[in-house]
């Protein structure tokens, strides 16, 4: 098992006043990775029970669908990007034969810790390497890995199309990136009481599972903010993926996209 520390930032774009949103707020584009940072501090230790408390479980539902649609060969090169506590890695690397391998990549650190600590926890220490990186300027070559997966962290990067960029790039012909996020309901009652569940329980529940109403409440506006279904599919097309589509689950509480290099 293998941990790198290799922590780039994005190249940085010379225009005045870059803004960009966090959750509902406008902020200096160069703040927001230290604001999401610190969120993600902040909840790292309770980061797992959240998720079972929050999705009432439903979230190992969505991740098995997500690595079904993986489609991992025992010598396949995976990337778990923003893979935190390292769910989807401990089912790759279960996968994997002696030439496969899998990097669980993480912005933060307190996150990309506790999946270590999981994962020796589970057993697992090949094949394995964690990489502190940031999304926007991945340091691997081009044409590195078979499979990228990223699991609800695409909402929290700051310039999303230059995430999307770089998975293509190392993304090997052939390969495939699947992207599973939190999306735009499709039914308007559900989306009405989606709403209030979002806004009202779940940060009484972060206040009293984790001492913090405020990181989760930018969850819950970070969602609202990402780009509907359609949206990041076309972005994911600009960026140069083909064969582009998306599941829905849930009634799109949810959805799985998918996007291939040829």
């Amino acid at each position: 098992m293998i941990f790198f520390k290799i922590y780039t930032t994005a190249l940085e774009i010379t225009v005045a006043e870059q803004k960009t949103h966090f959750g509902y707020q406008v902020i200096p584009t160069e703040q927001k990775a230290e604001r999401v940072a610190s969120v993600f501090r902040s909840v790292a230790n309770r980061y797992d029970v959240m998720n079972d408390l929050m999705s009432f479980g439903l979230h190992r539902i969505w991740k098995r669908f997500c690595i079904s649609h993986c489609h991992i060969r025992p010598h396949d090169w995976v990337l778990d990007l923003a893979g935190g506590t390292g769910d989807l890695t401990q089912h790759f690397a279960k996968q994997l034969g002696e030439k496969g391998h899998v990097v669980l990549a993480d912005i933060n650190t307190a996150m990309l810790s506790k999946g270590r600590e999981r994962l020796l926890d589970a057993g697992i220490t090949r094949p394995v390497s964690f990489i502190e990186l940031d999304a926007e300027c991945l340091p691997f070559a081009n044409n590195s890995f078979d499979c990228i997966a990223m699991a609800f962290g695409l909402r929290n990067v700051t310039t999303q199309e230059k995430a999307l960029m770089e998975m293509y790039r190392v993304l090997k012909p052939g390969g495939r990136t699947v992207i599973l996020e939190f999306s735009h309901p499709t039914s308007s009652p559900l989306k009405a009481l989606y709403d209030v569940y979002s806004f009202s329980v779940l940060p009484k529940l972060g206040e009293l599972i984790c001492n913090d109403q405020a990181s989760y409440r930018y969850l819950a506006e970070s969602i609202r903010m990402h780009p509907n279904q359609e949206t990041l599919k076309s972005m994911m097309t600009e960026a140069g993926f083909e064969k582009c589509e998306y599941q829905n689950l849930h009634t799109g509480i949810v959805a799985l996209h998918l996007g291939y290099k040829f």
